[in-house]
């Protein structure tokens, strides 16, 4: 994990367990002496990609800050229900007061690397690169997309700040395609990306024209891509957009474009099935 990611991550976790710790676990904190301590590990009970575990692992040493880590699965590998994902060993506290906040943070992560993983794959006999886009959950951008790394495709721009979109409400604001990537190349700082997104044949030549450096392709049919990419030929880089469903993929990226984003990849994931044991 990068410095930003693991910022992110630690803000994250000292909101997680304040939200679920509030004044204290009164259950654990009334049975479990504190000085206690057992062995606990995590297992997968699903085949998947695995992405969190530094993060789990700074849950539970911010309760227990002599805890034992022991990762038998490493991150971005592929798992198989049943495997050992972590042993660890800490106070007895710590593993029961961290195991949700734990594991909604691997579950998520891994759950998101597994999909990333099945689009990746989709797409490996070909140029074509899988990419996210902004819809995460909120304030998890850096993690999602960090798991998004991890299970094999790649990110699209973090934000509103690293690269220029120009998408069809600002187009018709700014009287055109022409004008639009004019304003904006026109007070951005050099090295910044500028993309535009286009629905026609008639707009993705006056994007070509107006030199934008990536020329999102949305929600048109293959013909229609294959027809862009030609056009194109290699002026800008090509991103196809909109409808990208699994089965599909291997058609758009067949029509040569260089990246095809799906937000599916973080808005819809479902968690990885993953639990975790105390042992006597």
């Amino acid at each position: 994990m990068n410095e930003l990611e693991l910022k992110a991550a630690q803000i994250l976790i000292e909101l997680a367990l304040t939200e679920d710790i509030g004044e204290g676990d009164i259950t654990t904190d009334n049975i479990i002496p504190a000085e206690t301590q057992r062995n606990a590990k995590m297992v997968a009970k699903a085949d998947g990609i695995i992405a969190g575990l530094p993060i789990a692992e700074m849950v539970f040493k911010s309760l227990d800050p002599k805890l034992r880590w022991k990762v038998l699965a490493s991150e971005g590998s592929k798992v198989q229900k049943g495997d050992v994902l972590v042993e660890f060993e800490g106070t007895y506290r710590a593993l029961l007061t961290g195991e949700r906040t734990a594991l909604n943070f691997l579950q998520r992560l891994s759950g998101i690397a597994t999909m990333s993983g099945k689009y990746a794959d989709a797409v490996k006999e070909f140029k074509t690169i899988i990419l996210d886009t902004r819809k995460t959950l909120p304030g998890f951008r850096m993690l999602d997309k960090y798991a998004v790394k991890t299970g094999g495709a790649g990110n699209h721009r973090i934000g509103l700040f690293d690269m220029a979109m120009i998408k069809d409400n600002h187009i018709e604001v700014a009287g055109g395609i022409t004008n639009a990537v004019n304003a904006v190349r026109s007070k951005i700082k050099e090295g910044i990306k500028i993309e535009v997104e286009t629905t026609t044949l008639a707009q993705v030549q006056e994007a070509i024209d107006a030199g934008a450096d990536i020329i999102m392709l949305d929600n048109m049919d293959n013909e229609t891509m294959q027809k862009s990419v030609e056009l194109i030929a290699g002026r800008a880089k090509v991103e196809a957009s909109g409808n990208m469903t699994l089965e599909r993929l291997r058609e758009v990226a067949a029509t040569g474009v260089d990246y095809i984003s799906i937000g599916a990849l973080t808005h819809s994931v479902s968690a990885l099935d993953i639990s975790q044991r105390i042992e006597d």
